[in-house]
């Protein structure tokens, strides 16, 4: 389930920090809210960008709540969703799904979440790698795919470097301030499960809430998918 989350802030946010908090409820539907936000000299290069591709583009905002909420809205798996702008460089909003398993599905491949619900219990299972990854930026919001492409990520690219040579490219084009940035950037989630953890792999159980895993993952590790991330939460009623 976390990743359901990452995958929304992270794909939704380029170069951010995020947070989400969300519930899975026993027949497989969830609701998200999140916050993401640019970092400074990130949001400075975007915009910068889009000047130059769009003279008038000056006072759009850089991440635009109303525009990707439009482009998500007619995605697999998506029963609502809204976002606003908090400020030109910053969104909130929330994201009801019908199940985690039609999540952004997309044809072509196989999805990256599975989902198991027994009279006792229930598991998750997440993975995205290089594979499912650009199937899932192509049906999100172009902007996200702008973004992603003027980080030269690899989660867009496709290119095939590990995370050192990617920063070190970052910093080559645009400098050490935004490499930084990039690698200091992170996203935090917090997901209540229908019942008590019995297991998770990827993250780990939040304090004495034993329903709540907490999950920390490095944007860095997103963007490019040296190898796959895999996470894997099991509960019991």
């Amino acid at each position: 389930m976390k990743n359901l989350c990452i995958v929304a802030v992270c794909i939704l946010a380029a170069s951010c920090s995020g947070r989400v908090n969300g519930s899975l409820h026993g027949d497989g539907s969830a609701e998200l809210s999140l916050q993401a936000e640019l970092e400074p000299r990130m949001s400075g290069l975007i915009r910068t960008l889009s000047r130059l591709n769009n003279p008038s583009s000056g006072a759009d905002p850089v991440l635009n709540g109303p525009s990707i909420a439009a482009s998500m809205a007619v995605a697999p798996g998506i029963k609502g969703v809204s976002f606003r702008n908090i400020n030109a460089t910053a969104i909130e909003g929330v994201i009801s799904l019908t199940r985690v398993n039609s999540f952004l599905g997309v044809s072509g491949g196989p999805g990256f979440i599975a989902y198991e619900q027994t009279s006792t219990g229930g598991k998750v299972t997440i993975i995205l790698n290089r594979n499912t990854a650009p199937r899932l930026i192509a049906v999100l919001s172009p902007d996200v795919g702008a973004y992603l492409e003027a980080l030269m990520a690899p989660v867009a690219t496709e290119e095939v470097i590990s995370k050192a040579e990617y920063l070190a490219l970052v910093r080559s084009v645009y400098g050490k301030a935004i490499a930084d940035e990039i690698a200091g950037s992170r996203i935090r989630a917090s997901i209540d499960f229908p019942g008590a953890i019995s297991g998770i792999r990827g993250g780990s159980v939040s304090g004495t809430n034993k329903n709540c895993g907490d999950f920390d993952i490095p944007l860095a590790d997103l963007l490019v998918l040296e190898g796959p991330l895999e996470y894997e939460v099991s509960w019991q009623r």
